[in-house]
């Protein structure tokens, strides 16, 4: 696989792909996948024109649905594409699941889902829940970096070594560290397991002193990229932190990052501190705030969640787009990043999120990024003078 030739493929892919959005084609699935999907099965060295390569419709059984393409390596099945027509949702949860459970029949490891404007992979043999399989997601208009540096573990090279496996090892193991870590460090109350712990460690401090300090603490955890060891730099699932560059040497020892000593720590907001909503208010929605050229459609929303941004996109409609999913309110956004981030068992009560105070955006009058729910205000204010 030479490297220019996939960036090359990927870039006539995003031109295409908003070429046929300016003029809001729909071009279904037969010309997504020879405008979009082969052009780049082919840059990842896989021969289209060699069935015992790249087997359209394949079958594992005459009776069987086909899927759109395996990959195959000495004619044994290694990766599974299912094709959607550009645009389509690959939110459906019958796409993902009925090609991940047929790979999984066939032995085979791997599924690519994809719309030709973005891909998503899924190990098909990870011992968890199918919402769990996923391994990384990109779409090609958000960064092509990144999707050539996803895409580039399904070459025909690349898979033959098996590159992908050496970091799905590293990325399952880290997930679920990193979200134990987070409930020992999550917001509220402490473990009291790690009271214990540092009541054994600390034994000037009183176990009230600890519980008030891991009350005040903000822990973030930083896990070496497992790609550092391959060459293939870290993909951030979809929805999840902004792609960021990981240094190379980072101990494997993950700590927590604790406030500095000579910083003032800010004790706890007191709702009875807080200022009172007003009925006016209460009474805006996003679309109302969009309809006063508050906020600006296709805008970006950040939101900050245990030291770590989160970024989701606002719709025209006033709906929220995060994770590949759509969803109706800056609250189901959040509690979408806070189930990400604990898993599909986190209680009612951590899921429970105001939006408007998790997500913030560019004033598109003032010209600063402040909450939906400080511009909500603005607005409300501004209709009372």
């Amino acid at each position: 696989m030479s490297t220019v030739e996939l960036e090359d493929a990927l870039k006539q892919c995003v031109e295409r792909v908003a070429r046929f959005r300016r003029q809001h084609q729909r071009i279904g699935e037969q010309n997504t996948k020879a405008g979009l999907i082969e052009p780049v099965i082919g840059a990842l060295g896989w021969d289209l024109f060699d069935p015992d390569e790249v087997h359209r419709e394949y079958r594992r059984r005459g009776p069987d649905n086909p899927v759109d393409y395996a990959l195959l390596l000495l004619r044994t099945p290694r990766l599974f594409v299912e094709a959607k027509g550009l645009g389509e949702n690959l939110d459906d949860p019958r796409w993902a699941n009925q090609t991940i459970s047929y790979a999984a029949v066939a032995g085979v490891e791997w599924v690519a889902l994809t719309d030709g404007a973005e891909w998503r992979i899924y190990n098909a043999h990870a011992p968890v829940p199918i919402e769990h399989k996923l391994f990384r997601a990109v779409r090609l208009e958000d960064s092509l970096d990144d999707t050539a540096e996803l895409l580039s573990l399904l070459s025909k090279d690349n898979m033959r070594d098996n590159r992908i496996e050496e970091l799905w090892k590293g990325y399952f193991v880290d997930r679920q560290v990193h979200g134990e870590l987070l409930e020992l460090f999550g917001d509220g109350e402490p473990a009291a397991e790690l009271v214990t712990m540092l009541d054994r460690r600390l034994s000037r401090l009183t176990r009230d002193e600890i519980r008030a300090s891991l009350i005040r603490v903000r822990a973030t955890f930083d896990f070496p990229s497992s790609a550092a060891s391959t060459g293939v730099a870290s993909v951030s699932p979809l929805g999840a932190m902004e792609h960021v560059e990981t240094v190379p040497v980072v101990p494997p020892t993950v700590a927590p990052v604790l406030p500095q000593q000579q910083t003032p720590v800010r004790p706890a907001k007191s709702r009875s501190h807080k200022r009172p909503v007003s009925e006016g208010e209460r009474a805006l929605k996003v679309i109302d705030l969009i309809r006063a050229g508050r906020l600006r459609p296709g805008s970006r929303l950040y939101g900050k969640y245990l030291g770590k941004q989160y970024v989701a996109e606002l719709l025209a409609d006033g709906s929220i787009r995060y994770g590949g999913r759509t969803l109706g309110s800056p609250s189901a956004a959040g509690e979408a990043v806070k189930i990400e981030v604990h898993g599909p068992s986190i209680t009612a009560t951590r899921r429970a999120t105001d939006g408007l105070d998790f997500w913030s955006a560019e004033d598109a009058r003032a010209g600063d990024v402040v909450s939906l729910k400080e511009i909500r205000r603005r607005l409300a204010t501004e209709g009372e003078a």
